[in-house]
């Protein structure tokens, strides 16, 4: 029986398909909520609902557990998040819960950069949960993951949303030439899978990126060019990007900005190119080929339904 946190964010959902697919059994971590949630319709997929604090209700979850992919965070959601319940306290007691239950792997999605002395909170934070995770003892194996995209994505899609809501211009932190190394959310949904048969990856802390190390103007300037639109680039320095990012977070909540957002765009987040073909045998997508999905959309009615409904329950996936 394989255990999915966050299974109700888009990595969450893609890796559910995957797992489905492959004919897995799978149970799903479900914070307690008067929302439906958002799971991929029609899989077989076993349902508990628990919030990940809840230790008898973690122990009765775990029971039958082989594997454990904890996805479960609220880094995205800024000043809403509970990251410190979510992110760092959540992920402590689930590991610990883990260990004691003799889970025999346990996966989790970091950032590239994480680190717990980290001046970038989220960072920060996730440097925070790799200890707590290899401090309990469970046999872990953790993916440091380059920014991911892909379909509900909270990069591209906030990204081409902020593109067309700007009044012919776009702000950067910075002068936009921070590096980044997307990887397509199906590529790394397959690295989760296949590292759980390859004995190689236990115990590791693994970098994995897309392959191509890509400015932000350049990724811009690409989800651009996919909606069909055209912008004048300029750059803020990043402290006024910050102080900007924590206004609309508090007066215009339905934007999709935080400061989280503009943390993780104001510093490069690579690690070698090499690294799925290497380990995993997989050649990853490149960007500009996955990018179809945000063609279509009407950008200013999906805001305007996100602004309105400025929603009370806080999912845990990515």
């Amino acid at each position: 029986m394989i255990l999915v946190t966050g299974a109700t964010g888009f990595i969450g959902r893609a890796l559910i398909r995957q797992l489905a697919a492959q004919g897995q059994s799978v149970r799903t971590l479900l914070r307690p909520s008067r929302s439906t949630p958002r799971l991929p319709q029609g899989l077989p997929v076993e349902a508990t609902v628990c919030s990940l604090n809840d230790e008898r209700g973690l122990r009765a979850a775990l029971k039958g557990v082989d594997v454990i992919y904890h996805l479960a965070g609220q880094e995205w959601r800024g000043r809403s998040g509970d990251t410190w319940g979510v992110d760092i306290q959540g992920t402590k007691a689930i590991a610990g819960a883990a260990a004691e239950a003799r889970v025999k792997r346990f996966f989790y999605i970091s950032h590239l950069g994480a680190n717990r002395a980290s001046a970038f909170n989220l960072q920060k934070i996730k440097g925070i949960a790799e200890k707590h995770i290899i401090d309990s003892g469970v046999n872990y194996t953790i993916l440091r993951s380059a920014v991911v995209f892909g379909p509900e994505d909270h990069f591209t899609t906030s990204l081409a949303r902020l593109l067309r809501l700007s009044p012919g211009f776009f702000p950067f932190p910075g002068d936009g030439g921070t590096l980044l190394q997307p990887i397509w959310v199906e590529d790394l949904v397959t690295c989760l899978i296949w590292a759980l048969d390859n004995a190689a990856t236990e115990g590791q802390i693994i970098p994995v990126g897309g392959p191509q190390q890509l400015s932000l103007h350049e990724i811009a300037s690409l989800v651009a060019q996919t909606i069909h639109t055209r912008r004048l680039f300029f750059s803020i320095p990043l402290p006024a990007m910050r102080v900007l990012a924590a206004t609309f977070e508090q007066f215009l909540p339905g934007l999709p900005v935080s400061a989280n957002w503009v943390e993780l765009l104001s510093v490069d987040q690579t690690c070698p190119v090499d690294t799925l073909p290497r380990l995993f045998g997989l050649i990853p997508a490149l960007m500009d080929q996955r990018l179809g999905y945000l063609k279509g959309q009407n950008w200013h009615d999906n805001w305007f339904k996100l602004f309105l409904s400025r929603e009370k329950t806080k999912p845990y996936g990515k």
